[in-house]
């Protein structure tokens, strides 16, 4: 036993004598690829850009118990969703600065800008790598749509917050100031013009759901609708319907019921949707997931709306009264959005289908479709003076899908006659609650239309809510900036009341 000691002791000495001697045997590749040996193909630049996409699976998935899950951020703080649990996006009083949900959420979309930084930086320095006609626009500006959409939500729910748009490479840089007015959602418009630019017009079967460009000029005409409600720059409005204009090849689906549907998805109506999937080889909810994990979460939480057994006792969300009692007797959508026995929301999950894990949904969340397009070019037109009737026309479009799918008289189009702002503004709102409930965009609308003297929020706004608000205007149009940001950036203005 001692002689095997001692010869492997002589052995290991003269190999460390040897290597020690050969300076060229210092000179090691890493085990794995590094940032300077992977933008190298066509495919390394592919594979970045989904990167990109695969973090917004972290706006929607369960996660532990669904505590944390930040899909009530969305779908809560209007007035069409309410639940008698008593949640803090839905009262309002409670959201502070330490908010753990609120703290994931602000993270999310911080993570896709920074990656889409340094795709946008990869895609700028590389020189003869790609070879397909057109891929190198099309990979720059799906990074920009992502970006433009991430600063679009990050301006709705915080107002400000760091505006960042290279990619963090030195100290000097990892405290940056808040940003002020709009200039988010002026960031977020920049970026889609370029997209709209750079995009193609659809992409092939194997790669549908990603970014084209009507995804990007539907969103650049949402973002002008959006920052002129709330500045009142009329030349948004009119910047917007020419965004809508472009828009070519959609059209509304027959069913209204096939905006929300499992087997349904990525149809002629939708603009942009989330792709939610399942793992190849088990989607575990619990876990998160770069599109590189075989059992990581890929998958939506719609258990809010059917009472998943992932809720864990807790209660699920419903529609509230205002809503229920909105739609008129006869209107097709209203069976569609809420059963009407108990309120309970139908919406992507009438027509679900659940991952391996049964808590899980592979229902893509519809993040932009035409027929609310077709409501904000009615808004801009009003709003920017336009023709009355081709605004009323607009809308009667969205009436009459619905009414076509019952018994062909309710909803009835509008006079086109009226030439009342007033009313017409009331209508639009009607409808956009209507056509949209449950589907995360009232809260935008509702806070911009406060901005702009249409609405007064407060809390007898939100009297058909199950639970007892403490909602204080202004502070509640924005909330707070996360601790995970004010505690290590002294350069951050915390919004006003937090």
């Amino acid at each position: 036993m001692k002689s095997i000691i001692k010869y492997i002791t002589i052995v290991a000495g003269a190999l460390a004598l040897t290597t020690s001697c050969n300076k060229s045997k210092l000179d090691l590749l890493p085990h794995g690829p590094t940032e300077f040996s992977y933008f190298q193909e066509e495919a390394d630049f592919n594979k970045a850009v989904i990167g990109v996409y695969a973090k917004m699976n972290d706006a929607y998935w369960f996660r532990a118990s669904g505590w944390s899950c930040t899909v009530p951020i969305f779908i809560l703080p209007g007035d069409d969703v309410t639940t008698t649990e008593d949640e803090d996006f839905e009262t309002f009083g409670r959201i502070q600065p330490g908010n753990g949900r609120l703290s994931d959420f602000y993270r999310v979309w911080y993570r896709m800008i920074a990656r889409a930084n340094v795709v946008l930086e990869k895609i700028e320095e590389e020189e003869g790598i790609y070879t397909t006609p057109g891929l190198k626009d099309y990979h720059k500006g799906e990074a920009l749509f992502l970006r433009g959409y991430s600063y679009y939500i990050l301006w709705n729910y915080f107002g400000t917050a760091p505006l960042v748009t290279s990619r963090v490479t030195s100290s000097d840089q990892f405290t940056p100031p808040s940003s002020t007015g709009t200039q988010l959602l002026d960031q977020a418009i920049t970026d889609f013009e370029g997209a709209a630019s750079l995009l193609p017009e659809s992409w092939s079967s194997a790669n549908r759901g990603r970014a084209t460009k009507n995804s990007a000029r539907g969103m650049l005409g949402k973002s002008l609708v959006f920052r002129a409600s709330s500045s009142g720059t009329s030349g948004d409005y009119t910047q917007a319907i020419s965004a809508f204009d472009a828009i070519a090849g959609v059209s509304l689906v027959p069913d209204f019921g096939d905006n929300f549907a499992v087997d349904t998805e990525n149809n002629s109506e939708s603009l942009f949707e989330y792709q939610s999937t399942q793992a190849f080889a088990f989607n575990n909810v619990w876990l998160d997931n770069d599109f590189d994990n075989p059992i990581g979460n890929l998958s939506v939480f719609w258990g809010y709306y059917d009472n998943n057994n992932g809720l864990y006792g807790k209660l699920p969300f419903s529609a509230t009264n205002k809503l229920a009692a909105a739609f008129e007797e006869g209107d097709p959508r209203k069976e569609e959005t809420l059963n009407p026995a108990d309120n309970m929301i139908r919406k992507y999950v009438s027509r679900n289908q659940l991952d391996q894990a049964g808590v899980g949904s592979v229902n893509n969340p519809r993040i932009l479709r035409y027929a609310d397009v077709l409501l904000l070019k009615a808004e801009a037109i009003l709003q920017s003076g336009g023709s009355t009737s081709a605004a009323i026309e607009l809308i009667n479009q969205v009436r009459a899908r619905a009414r076509n799918m019952g018994n062909g008289t309710v909803p009835a189009d509008y006079a086109t006659t009226q030439t009342d702002k007033n009313v017409i503004m009331e209508w639009i709102m009607n409808e956009r609650f209507l056509e949209l409930s449950g589907e995360g965009q009232r809260w935008f609308d509702l806070k911009r239309w406060h901005m702009q003297g249409a609405i007064t929020l407060n809390n007898a706004y939100f009297s058909s809510r199950a639970t007892t608000m403490s909602f204080e205007a202004p502070k509640h149009l924005l909330f707070p900036i996360p601790n995970i940001e004010t505690d290590v950036n002294p350069n951050i203005v915390q919004n006003t009341g937090y």
